[in-house]
């Protein structure tokens, strides 16, 4: 393939991301500051940049997956835009604030180029086995330019709307998946005390109205779903530290808009806590160990 793409931010989900782009025969060029990110993209066929704005250079897309909203706009005032030949194509796969996701294409189409938003969903998983799933916020003719390289990264792409609908999306699902973790949890070890098995309780919910993804795939007790994260000490999966990151997403969202939501504003507070207290480096799944925990000690 003749499209050369840049890849910036090689860590647990841009690394993979970028050597599926690789697998599928596209010429890839990244950058990272972590040089173990770089060996390893290395391993794994991509071209290494000695910097950002030399891993743009002569590429046609330009792939972001950065920790933050200020990162994604710090990289491309500082680097990336003026690095870029006109009409580069500008993917933005970090999740981050709307509002930032806005002002990011901003700068990108007052630059001469084009930009996308578009947040993934499946965790590192989903990033190795190329079964992510994107949610894009463009205009159709970008959105039509940007899905070829997407479905080689992703099992679904979904275009939301204009800019910042993808963000916009990411925010309310993973919400829902926050506030649905703790109801498990919180289920489960009021079944524990009830005398019910972890097993019985999941027989029971996930073929009845109680089912959902934190139950059927990410079920916080081990046993039930052996691919679970609680199956290997809750390792992650997805961190309780991005889902304190995202809920604070969701929570400025809500406060940015005057939604009354007061389940997303108790599960932003419960992760922050649980992320500040040991819980960042755990799958989200563990917050179920606080609430065990938790009733101990008010019992």
């Amino acid at each position: 393939m003749s499209t050369r793409i840049a890849f910036i931010g090689l860590g647990n989900m841009g690394g993979p991301m970028a050597a599926n782009l690789v697998k599928a025969g596209y010429e890839v060029v990244g950058f990272d500051f972590v040089p173990a990110a770089l060996d390893h993209a290395r391993e794994h066929g991509v071209i290494v940049a000695e910097s950002g704005a030399a891993a743009v250079d002569g590429a046609s897309v330009v792939i972001t997956m950065l920790p933050a909203g200020k990162h994604v706009l710090d990289a491309y005032r500082d680097e990336l835009i003026a690095a870029a030949a006109p009409g580069t194509l500008f993917i933005d796969s970090s999740t981050i604030d709307v509002a930032d996701a806005r002002a990011a294409r901003d700068l990108v189409v007052a630059a001469g180029h084009r930009g996308i938003d578009a947040p993934v969903s499946g965790g590192v998983t989903g990033a190795e086995a190329g079964t992510l799933t994107f949610m894009v916020g463009a205009e159709p003719e970008d959105f039509a330019s940007a899905e070829p390289i997407l479905q080689v990264m992703g099992g679904r792409v979904v275009h939301c709307g204009a800019s910042g609908a993808g963000q916009a999306a990411k925010v309310c699902n993973n919400m829902i998946l926050g506030i649905s973790m703790i109801a498990v949890s919180e289920a489960f070890v009021l079944g524990e005390k009830l005398g019910l098995t972890n097993q019985a309780l999941f027989d029971v919910a996930s073929a009845a109205s109680g089912q959902c993804w934190a139950l059927t795939t990410n079920c916080p007790v081990p046993g039930p779903v052996p691919t679970s994260p609680a199956n290997r000490d809750y390792q992650p999966g997805f961190a309780g530290a991005l889902m304190a990151k995202d809920l604070g997403l969701a929570l400025n969202a809500l406060q940015s808009t005057g939604v009354q939501g007061e389940l997303g504003t108790l599960a932003a507070t419960i992760y922050r806590r649980f992320a500040d207290e040991g819980g960042a480096g755990k799958d989200f799944s563990a917050i179920i160990n606080t609430i065990r925990a938790n009733s101990e000690a008010a019992a």
